[in-house]
């Protein structure tokens, strides 16, 4: 364990550069151009907490709440020669000052505990805490409660911005602790490990490091320090207080070019606003020195980039205790794609939505609830690991009666509340033999075969091998099903009649499971051909239809275009050859009626009796009109071109013409599908479908009807009775942005002025800005400005529109792009 502080005070220490943005709170306006680092070794302070009647060490309070006990004592060396009042001052709020016993000072010199510590109660109406710590000087209690009531909203920001950045902070020292304690004999760990611990602690890397040698790895991937820190949703609403500034004046900062170009944590830029805050406050006596802080157990150790002044002005350090507010446990999200296997000790439980459960101790007391088949129940403890990208569960060996699928629960703490993670379900080999599911045990010679195999843990499965007689081993490739099936195909070179084994092997154990399957020789079966008039494609049913090569009806030729198999039935659809739309070969007519010549591979040959049937329903969109539909109330009305667009909030309103000799009658009915060609929406009469004559049908379509989640293009199919006719293209769904404003700098006097102001980009300003791909001031798209997968910001910059145009790519339809008007 010592090892472990060790090695987190060495990388905080090294890291402690990386907040070099804030450490200009520190300097003057004229130091900003040079920050200084934060790597002094402030004082150590001793925090515990009661809540009720359990006691926490601070470094597992995420959050403070009324009536909580707090005790408070400065770790100073034995010899330390300069004597430190410690002040404490509760807040409540940017315009309320807090009363004067609200604020209590401690001489930690002293040898009684009521006079060199502080014990203090959390009061009613409170909402933040601030620690300082100054030399004794004569007044200085007075000049220090004079500043807290003066201006209480700028410590109240200073809390804020102090914990966030602090909160921050440990994310980044977690990073290089685990990148610094990697073993440059593997030059495989890094590449591994590091793109894990970036997303676990929403960090940045730089995967160009990962491609150096691996001596040059390391330090490649701690560069620019100050811009890997990503923002985390979660951390910042643990620091989030009356006024909120700070965080969205940092985040709408560092999401422009000067401030790095990239969506990154607040701390890169909240330090402008604290040079400001404590700019005010320092005088002749004293000079405000804000502090970060590093929690470890019950110690908060202060991080310094400035050395104190003990003269003339003094240094008061000051830094921030959690805010005063609900406990809020991170809203946790299992990444496992399916059942997570624990037959070896050790398996991880993934999830992400909170780096925090890595980077401090707030989440602690974690364990994870077992349920097996039966009911029973066990707690198995985990530890958070962020190479691993999860919860590591104990190295323990569970009881036999743990074994096959269990159902598992993440619980545990968040600083005094009960927190409940994600499930999860594990499994774990209970030594039961595999059974075959069907009869996927019947193998045919000469065909694809895939097989499904039922047992107690799939997911433990980590190599398939397909063994006949004496043969070599083959490997197969397979997938879990359901959570509690295996499947995989067994090819057509890879089997022979007869009997063959399929090996299971499992995680961790000694011998593989076997499983025997059989295959035969099967030849080729037709059930039908199924054949309308007008078409020039049919569907041929049958079996070991992959033998087919061609079916001859009269003078026309059929030649394969595409084989599947469903409900262990093969379906080949047959295209008659030389039917493209120059061809003047007749259509089949309906009742028609002949023996077909199938002919197979190898020269046999079957015959098929077919009759011709009735033609399958066919339209011809004839014409179509979409109506925008209103702006959202406070958005832009966007131009949606030539009305090849549908808006997400507009109506389709289409008409479609029957083939020449057919009618439409009140039972036919629309089909409209998405792009995948699943159905999605069913027009009939009176519901959404008019029947204007029996050779016209007019359709009407709201985009609200599609079912949540629909964009992208849409495809109509005609529904006549019990038969379908061919999908349709129809128009493009798009989902569109709200866009509020769209301001750009204004021209200055001169010709200096309005060049430069044309060279700035204007700002786009709305909600659901991430539908937009790319903006840009013409319509060709050749200096366009793109807008980053996952954007989840409400201004962007765009190129300054010309001609009162700004031109904008949607995500859900990149070949039409929409306009803005400027106003």
């Amino acid at each position: 364990m010592k090892d472990d502080d060790s090695r987190f005070r060495r990388a905080a220490a090294l890291c402690l550069c990386s907040t070099g943005a804030l450490a200009a709170a520190l300097l003057g306006a004229s130091a900003l151009a040079e920050p200084a680092p934060f790597e002094l070794t402030g004082p150590d302070l001793r925090i515990e907490v009661t809540r009720g009647q359990q006691t926490l060490p601070i470094a597992q309070v995420p959050s403070l709440a009324e009536g909580d006990k707090l005790s408070v004592h400065a770790v100073l060396p034995d010899d330390q020669g300069m004597k430190f009042l410690l002040t404490s001052a509760f807040l409540r709020g940017a315009t309320n000052p807090p009363p004067k016993d609200w604020v209590q000072t401690a001489s930690t010199w002293k040898q009684k505990e009521k006079d060199k510590a502080l014990s203090l109660t959390v009061p009613k109406g409170a909402r933040q805490v601030v620690l300082l710590m100054v030399p004794e000087t004569g007044g200085a209690e007075g000049v220090l409660l004079d500043a807290v009531r003066g201006k209480p909203g700028e410590f109240v920001r200073a809390s804020q911005d102090l914990n966030q950045a602090s909160l921050d902070h440990s994310r980044l020292v977690t990073f290089m602790a685990a990148i610094q304690a990697q073993d440059n004999t593997g030059p495989e760990y890094l590449r591994t490990v590091a793109p894990v611990l970036a997303r676990s602690l929403a960090i940045k890397l730089n995967d160009d490091c990962l491609s150096k040698v691996v001596e040059m790895q390391a330090s490649c991937l701690l560069e620019n320090r100050e811009s890997l820190v990503l923002n985390d949703v979660h951390s910042s609403s643990l620091a989030d207080t009356l006024t909120g500034t700070p965080t969205d004046l940092a985040l709408q900062l560092s999401a422009t070019p000067e401030a790095g170009g990239g969506y990154y944590s607040a701390y890169i830029g909240v330090a402008r606003d604290i040079a400001r805050i404590f700019g005010a406050f320092n005088n002749p006596q004293f000079n405000y020195l804000p502090t970060l802080s590093l929690r470890q157990e019950g110690t908060m150790s202060l991080l310094l980039n400035a050395a104190p002044s003990f003269q003339k002005p003094k240094s008061v350090m000051v830094t921030a205790l959690p805010a005063v507010e609900a406990d809020i446990p991170p809203q946790l999200r299992s990444t496992a794609k399916g059942p997570v296997c624990i037959a070896r000790p050790g398996a991880v439980l993934g999830v992400e939505g909170a780096p925090l459960i890595y980077s401090t101790d707030f989440a602690h007391d974690m364990k994870v609830r077992l349920t097996n088949g039966s009911g029973q129940t066990i707690d198995v403890p985990v530890t958070a690991r962020a190479d691993r990208g999860g919860y590591r569960i104990g190295p323990d060996e569970l009881p036999s009666a743990f074994a096959g699928s269990m159902r598992a629960q993440l619980l545990g703490t968040w600083g005094f509340a009960a927190f409940t993670g994600p499930e999860f379900l594990l499994q774990r080999p209970d030594g039961q033999p595999w059974k075959v599911v069907g009869e996927s045990d019947g193998l045919v010679v000469g065909r694809d075969n895939t097989v499904v195999l039922e047992g107690a843990a799939p997911s433990c499965v980590e190599e398939v091998l397909l063994r006949q007689g004496n043969g070599a081993p083959r490997p197969l490739d397979w997938k879990v099903q359901d959570g509690q099936r295996l499947s995989f195909t067994v090819p057509q070179a890879a089997a022979n009649p007869g009997e063959l084994r399929v090996e299971l092997r499992y995680q961790g154990a000694k011998g593989p499971e076997t499983v025997t399957l059989r295959a035969r020789a099967e030849a080729s079966r037709v059930d039908g051909f199924e054949l309308h008039a007008g078409d020039m494609h049919g569907v041929l049913t049958g079996q070991r239809l992959d033998q087919v090569q061609s079916l001859v009806l009269g003078e026309t030729e059929y030649r394969p275009d595409g084989l599947t198999r469903e409900d262990a039935v093969d379906r080949l659809r047959l295209v008659a050859q030389g039917s493209g739309p120059e061809n003047t070969r007749a259509a089949p007519e309906q009742g028609t009626a002949d023996k077909a010549v199938i002919r197979l591979a190898g020269g046999r040959s079957l015959s098929l009796p077919v009759r011709v049937g009735a033609a399958r329903p066919q339209a011809e969109l004839l014409g179509r009109t979409i109506y925008p539909g209103p702006a959202a109330p406070g958005a832009r009305a966007l131009e949606l071109g030539a009305g090849e667009l549908l808006p997400d909030s507009g109506e389709l309103v289409f008409s479609v013409k029957a083939a020449p000799g057919a009618r439409f009658s009140a039972r036919d009915g629309i089909e409209v599908a998405g792009g995948e060609g699943l159905v999605t929406v069913r027009l009939s009469a009176g519901k959404g479908l008019t029947l204007e004559s029996q050779q016209v049908l007019v359709a009407r379509l709201k985009a609200t009807d599609l079912p949540a989640g629909a964009f992208g293009p849409l495809r109509y199919r005609l529904i006549g009775g019990d038969m379908t006719g061919d999908w349709m293209p129809l128009t493009t769904l798009a989902r569109l942005p709200r866009i509020e404003n769209l301001t750009c700098p204004k021209e200055s006097g001169g010709e200096d002025g309005a060049s430069q102001a044309k060279t700035q980009p204007c700002t786009l300003t709305g909600r659901d800005l991430f539908l937009i791909e790319a903006a840009s001031a013409d319509a060709a798209f050749t200096q366009a400005a793109n807008v980053p997968s996952g954007f989840t910001g409400s201004t962007l910059a765009v190129p300054r529109p010309v001609e009162g145009k700004l031109y904008l790519r949607l995500r859900d339809a990149p070949a039409m792009p929409v306009i803005l008007p400027q106003p």
